[in-house]
């Protein structure tokens, strides 16, 4: 029993003293928790909160800017007057609103003679807010009418002086499916995965094993290294884009409204991008495991929380809204959902390629400054 008892509290002493040596783990076992636990418990918000949506007033009477007044106090609508349904539109296309309301010219005559109508337009890509941003607008155009009635007392024509009908049309995913919103997200989840993530861990392999330390000693130069790696990852990256593309096609029924040119081309300068992080994290840590963990940390977990990918960086607080666009992944998610649902949206398409494209020139200048042909 005694030597049981000394054996045991060697091992342990000796354990602890290897883990607190070797700082990778320590750093992995109380950050990896913190971070799972800032991006669980700040970052997650299904709630809809201040949704910007449209107002077209296409009657200035007193009573229709009545009948939305129950948007303007709300906490989840923060509506946007427009005097024409053209601003409307391109701001509905750009993704600067999420909903257009329509008051017609004659909505006081109507809402007086019992069959006032209101037009809703809500962008669908995302099939969750849309719900809830339609039944909230529902709701408050529809007490219009019976506060009218309230007002002159009319109880029994409250019913048919109040109604106000909503006319309802789903913008970029007339479906109503939330599939139409999770699949074009996933691909940027797999090339995530398979650029960065899968780049990272092999590359790390090979630190380990003294291949890279092998070439080193030949005449071939650092760049012309960080090519041949690049190539076959990326290679498998695009091989990845097709299949997804083929899914989204024909597996899922999604369509695809944009440019199959623009999202091949924005999908491989994502891929760059990833390819060239997996490359910086693999020569800056040179071991499989510590490789592993940061490339989930820095490049697949933020992908798949704080993209945009489960729900839309406005609801959430500004410093993680922050780190969200700071993140290559977030202007990709929003470009390829936008070629998806919307069509060639040329100025968002511009402004997210030319992102991607400082990133990838950025991290493979940096892959190029810590691969360096000498061993430590």
């Amino acid at each position: 029993m005694n030597g049981f008892r000394s054996r045991l509290v060697s091992l342990t002493r000796k354990e602890f003293r290897q883990l607190l040596r070797d700082r990778s783990n320590l750093a992995i076992g109380i950050l990896l928790p913190m971070v799972l636990i800032l991006i669980f418990g700040y970052g997650m918000s299904l709630d809809v909160k201040n949704a910007p949506v449209a107002v077209v007033m296409e009657d200035a009477s007193p009573t229709a800017h009545e009948a939305i007044a129950g948007l303007q106090l709300s906490p989840t609508i923060a509506p946007v007057l427009l005097g024409s349904m053209h601003d409307a539109e391109e701001l509905m296309r750009e993704r600067k609103v999420d909903g257009i309301v329509r008051v017609p010219a004659d909505f006081s005559r109507a809402l007086a003679a019992g069959n006032a109508r209101v037009q809703l337009i809500v962008h669908g890509s995302d099939a969750g807010r849309a719900s809830i941003i339609k039944a909230y607008v529902s709701g408050a155009l529809a007490q219009a009418g019976v506060r009218q009635a309230d007002r002159s007392g009319d109880a029994a024509g409250a019913a048919a002086a109040g109604s106000v009908a909503v006319e309802q049309r789903m913008w970029f995913n007339a479906a109503n499916t939330s599939t139409w919103y999770l699949v074009p997200g996933l691909i940027v989840l797999i090339m995530t995965l398979v650029g960065a993530f899968l780049t990272a861990l092999v590359m790390a392999r090979e630190w380990e094993r003294g291949t890279l330390e092998a070439l080193f000693v030949t005449p071939v130069r650092p760049v012309e290294i960080l090519l041949a790696k690049i190539i076959p990852y990326f290679a498998v990256g695009m091989l990845g884009l097709t299949l997804c593309l083929l899914s989204a096609r024909y597996l899922f029924a999604v369509p695809m409204y944009g440019s199959l040119l623009v999202v091949v081309f924005s999908s491989m300068l994502y891929l760059i991008v990833a390819v060239s992080l997996g490359l910086v994290i693999s020569s800056v840590t040179r071991n499989q495991f510590l490789a592993s963990q940061v490339a989930l940390i820095a490049t697949f977990m933020p992908s798949m929380m704080l993209s945009g990918f489960l729900f839309d960086l406005r609801n959430v607080p500004t410093a993680v809204r922050v780190v969200g666009h700071l993140l290559p992944a977030t202007y990709f998610m929003d470009l390829i959902k936008t070629l998806f649902l919307a069509g060639d949206v040329w100025p968002l398409i511009w402004r997210n390629c030319a992102i991607l494209l400082a990133y990838a020139v950025g991290l493979l200048l940096v892959a190029r400054a810590v691969t360096r042909k000498s061993l430590d």
